[in-house]
């Protein structure tokens, strides 16, 4: 056994793996998106596989509240960016292995490009507009897609987009959830997540990439893998062996206009901005900023633009209630100058 091979010796001696299998192994290339709680696992085990050319697509930076469940970043790398220590990380772990950095945002003027070089993708990231963009782009370009998501106790785990023998493909997110109220669901900033769950849900979905690319196993095509990290339970729901959905383009992004709480300070002697909190009452009570209190929920019915209206500032508890406020807004009243205030109170309080 070559000096190359020796990393992966363990694996090797599986039954029906042997060396043809990592050659495959080697060969393949795989684009994680988001490297936070799902994708640090993910790309740890995949690392450690030996997947020969690994994508990290992310813009972010690390922060204090990420490294509870984001296992490769530490202390120190708080305010850097993200896919420069994952890529960094993972290089150390396996210098054989091509790491690529995607430091952008995914939308849909990138998204047929960034991935297009890769055999896979694995979607790690936390919100639905990503979610339903990587899910199109992949049926567009004929490309498998691993889903995971967290939330709470909760973790799920699917293969969308495999193709049949027939020539046709399996169910995707689509199938499942043709469309979310966004604005409706927390994510773990807002809603909270146990950290051992975010390891979980990241390694099967490293896992399902190893069996599509071994070709071993069943894989969790057109089915969805429920998990409940209080009871280790976890059943299979069956979305369907050919997709019922018919994608023939993408949905272009939403941006929304935002203000960082760095500028937005900088603002508050001069009164500039007028501010509304977007959270729900408990939430306002337990700790705000000021301004007016409008939820979500109710910024479609209470909300009216007079002309002696300031700009505004919209806040919630990360930025993804707001960011969805700002898009309702816009979409009654597109003059209106509105700003959702990035990373929200979870970003306020660590740069207090």
């Amino acid at each position: 056994m070559t000096s190359n091979l020796l990393r992966y010796a363990c694996q090797l001696v599986l039954p029906g793996f042997g060396e043809a299998t990592q050659q495959r192994l080697q060969k393949a290339k795989i684009l994680i998106v988001g490297a936070g709680g799902l994708g640090c696992p993910a790309a740890q085990y995949l690392a450690a596989t030996g997947i020969g050319t690994i994508g990290i697509a992310d813009y972010d930076t690390v922060s204090i509240s990420n490294l509870h469940r984001q296992i490769l970043f530490t202390h120190d790398d708080i305010g850097l960016k993200k896919v420069e220590i994952t890529c960094k990380r993972l290089k150390q772990q396996n210098p054989q292995l091509n790491i690529i950095p995607h430091d952008t945002k995914i939308t849909s003027e990138n998204v047929m490009h960034t991935i297009a070089p890769y055999d896979i993708v694995i979607d790690c990231t936390d919100n639905f507009d990503t979610k339903y963009l990587l899910n199109d782009a992949c049926v567009l370009s004929y490309k498998p897609l691993v889903f995971g998501a967290i939330y709470q106790y909760e973790g799920q785990l699917g293969v969308w987009n495999v193709p049949n023998s027939d020539g046709t493909f399996t169910a995707n997110y689509r199938d499942l959830f043709p469309s979310v109220d966004a604005a409706q669901i927390p994510n773990c900033a807002e809603g909270g997540v146990i950290p051992t769950l975010a390891g979980i849900i990241g390694c099967m979905q490293a896992n399902e990439v190893i069996k599509y690319i071994t070709q071993t196993g069943t894989l969790l095509a057109g089915k969805v893998l429920v998990f409940d990290a209080l009871t280790l339970q976890s059943h299979i729901i069956n979305i369907g062996a050919q997709t019922k959905t018919n994608i023939t383009s993408l949905t272009p992004t939403e941006y929304v206009p935002t203000i960082s709480i760095a500028e937005f300070k900088l603002s508050l002697n001069n009164e500039i901005y007028e501010l509304i909190d977007v959270r729900t009452t408990e939430e306002r009570t337990t700790f705000n900023i000021g301004g007016k209190h409008i939820s979500i929920i109710e910024i479609e019915t209470k909300f009216i633009l007079t002309a002696h209206n300031k700009p505004l500032v919209l806040y919630c508890a990360s930025g993804k209630r707001s960011a969805e406020a700002v898009k309702l807004i816009k979409k009654k009243f597109p003059e209106a100058q509105v700003f959702s205030l990035e990373g929200g109170m979870k970003s306020w309080k660590e740069q207090q």
